[in-house]
């Protein structure tokens, strides 16, 4: 069961309530190269990306805020730390969101100014503790209602909480305390995660356990590297676990010693070809290596490949085809 959520829009996409997960990531980019950032910001979107965060570490960053906004397809979050003067004029520029870090702005008073122009301007606040930037002696949990109770106070509740923490049990535990106290919807990640490969598996974990347990609106996978990483990374946590379909899924064999052909190459160019074609997502594509789970796996999905003597080829359970060569070309004709 999916927690209880408020709903909070951002831009033409909303979160919480009964809306999709939506998908998050962050330029990395140089904000001041608007050219390149905007560049980004577009195959961001292409990826599948709903939401776009920009950081905004100086006032120059800030200035060309409202160019990028201009040419962009999706909503932008103004990541703002340290300096409110920024969040104030990222609110001036046409943000869709701010994000502030209550381990970096202390002075109530700033936050103040920045809820009351922001509730002007009819946006939301994200309240984005991380583990790194902790003020000595709190919790994520204790952070982030310090500030949540800043915004109450000014009569603001168009928030959304995210408690990221490097460490799973630190980041599960911290969600799972925040669920009793406010329900506000959750941003969800394992903040500085790592590099693609080691990122991606902390970050399915992290992720798994949260969204198994319902905790989760929205979600951004941290990952040193390329933000389509962190696109893909977070399309297959979310679709692995029925949340939401971008595509087909591919169950494929492993392979081991009974395998005579080179499935890995078959799949990944039956995998790069199929991505993208209407009309399959949330379709199963079984393409297997040998005759001992081969058939079943191929009868249970909607297509299937099956290597042996002769490669055979399944639709709705039933074999279609016996082929021999031109395997990926003639597997392919089914989906055009």
């Amino acid at each position: 069961m999916r927690r209880e959520s408020n709903e909070v829009r951002i831009g033409n996409i909303k979160i919480g309530g009964k809306n999709p997960i939506a998908i998050q990531s962050m330029t990395k980019t140089g904000t001041e190269d608007t050219e390149k950032t905007i560049e980004q910001i577009k195959e961001l979107a292409d990826y599948g990306c709903e939401i776009v965060r920009i950081a905004l570490p100086d006032i120059a960053s800030c200035n060309v805020l409202g160019k990028i906004k201009e040419k962009s397809e999706i909503p932008i979050i103004a990541d703002v730390h340290f300096n409110y003067k920024i969040a104030l004029s990222a609110i001036e520029q046409g943000a869709d969101k701010i994000r502030l870090n209550p381990g970096n702005i202390r002075d109530k008073e700033k936050i103040r100014e920045i809820v009351r122009k922001a509730k002007d301007a009819g946006i939301p606040i994200r309240v984005g503790a991380n583990s790194g930037s902790l003020p000595e002696g709190e919790s994520l949990v204790d952070a982030a209602m310090r500030e949540i109770k800043i915004l109450e106070n000014e009569g603001f509740y168009d928030i959304v909480v995210s408690l990221k923490g490097a460490d799973i049990y630190e980041t599960v535990s911290s969600y799972r305390e925040m669920a009793g106290l406010v329900k506000y919807p959750f941003h969800i990640g394992i903040t500085e995660a790592g590099p693609l490969f080691s990122g991606s598996i902390i970050s399915s974990i992290g992720c798994g356990i949260l969204l198994f347990e319902g905790l989760g609106d929205t979600i951004r996978v941290s990952l040193t590297g390329s933000p389509i990483d962190e696109v893909r990374v977070a399309k297959q946590i979310l679709q692995a676990l029925d949340l939401r379909s971008f595509g087909p899924r591919i169950i494929s064999c492993p392979t081991c010693g009974r395998c005579r052909v080179n499935l890995s190459s078959i799949t990944k160019q039956i995998e790069e070809k199929i991505f993208n074609i209407k009309g399959l997502s949330g379709k199963k594509i079984a393409i297997m290596g040998c005759s001992v789970n081969g058939p079943g796996e191929a009868k249970k999905a909607d297509y299937g490949l099956v290597a042996g003597e002769k490669f055979l080829i399944f639709k709705n359970g039933e074999i279609i085809k016996r082929v021999s060569e031109n395997i990926v070309d003639v597997f392919l004709e089914l989906f055009y």
